[in-house]
């Protein structure tokens, strides 16, 4: 496992839906201290992990922000195509009350699979090797010289959703979360190397509406009061005064008529420092 510090975003689509063209949904991993953890767990994780060069039997530690499908529906599908892959040793899972749930329905789902490969193949139970923990806010991991703790953002409907800080020696890398703008995220981001921070095109959200077609406005509505316009998410960078911003669960991420330079625009007056604007696969060294 390369012992570099760094976080790679892997699925960079805000919400569920792919077309054809367009990013993978929210999934990322970082490495701080040879400590490897993914972070959500939207569709096409799993490739995501293996184009990075993980052997999927190392993952051991996994952390859902929240209960949305895009953060979600491939927790299940990446656990048992790791075990497939070898993986032998716990796996410890940090998520809102729900994760358990759905756990629980996916094994349920794959129990013959799973038994016919115990029998079959001589497997360990997938079953007895996860260890599900629900997070609270405060410190909700820590093993030497690497913590994670956890903040409550805004991104209402839901109320267990959370950002969370990666924290070494010397290193920091912070993810905002599914969240609308909330000025005490500097505070909990201060001095990190990275907040990686979801962001939407303001000019860019009336065209989204008119391709998806089959929502009325309480979308409009939702993305309005749940969401953090790329502007703000720079504000958040600045007052924290962290060395790099990354733009993530972008909306939209998949229109050819906005590109990078219209992210940079938008960020421009708020935010003077390193900026990424989040594709699939991007490493962001730290």
């Amino acid at each position: 496992m390369n012992s570099a510090n760094y976080v790679a975003l892997l699925g960079t689509k805000g919400g569920p839906a792919i077309r054809p063209g367009s990013t993978m949904p929210t999934s990322n991993m970082i490495q701080l201290n040879d400590k490897l953890a993914v972070v959500d767990c939207g569709l096409g994780v799993t490739r995501g992990l293996v184009d990075q060069g993980i052997n999927l039997k190392d993952i051991d530690l996994i952390f859902i922000t929240h209960m949305h499908s895009d953060h979600y529906l491939e927790l299940g599908p990446l656990l048992h195509t790791a075990w497939t892959a070898g993986l032998k040793d716990k796996v410890s899972i940090y998520g809102p009350p729900g994760i358990q749930d759905y756990w629980d329905n996916f094994l349920s789902s794959m129990k013959a699979d799973i038994d016919l490969r115990i029998e079959d193949e001589g497997r360990p139970d997938l079953r007895t090797l996860i260890k599900i923990t629900n997070i609270e806010e405060g410190g909700i991991y820590s093993e030497s010289h690497f913590t994670v703790t956890s903040m409550r953002n805004v991104h209402p409907p839901l109320t267990d959703t959370f950002a969370l800080r990666f924290q070494s020696s010397d290193k920091a890398i912070v993810f905002s979360g599914d969240t609308a703008y909330l000025p005490a995220l500097a505070d909990f981001a201060k001095d990190a190397d990275v907040l990686i921070h979801e962001a939407m095109l303001e000019e860019a959200l009336g065209p989204l509406m008119a391709r998806i077609g089959n929502a009325d406005d309480r979308l409009m509505k939702h993305w309005l009061r749940s969401h953090t316009f790329a502007h703000d998410a720079g504000k958040i960078a600045t007052a924290a005064g962290v060395k790099a911003l990354a733009l993530n669960h972008l909306i939209p991420s998949d229109d050819p008529d906005f590109t990078d330079e219209h992210w940079h625009t938008a960020v421009k007056p708020e935010w003077s420092g390193k900026l990424y604007i989040g594709k699939d696969g991007l490493r962001i060294d730290i």
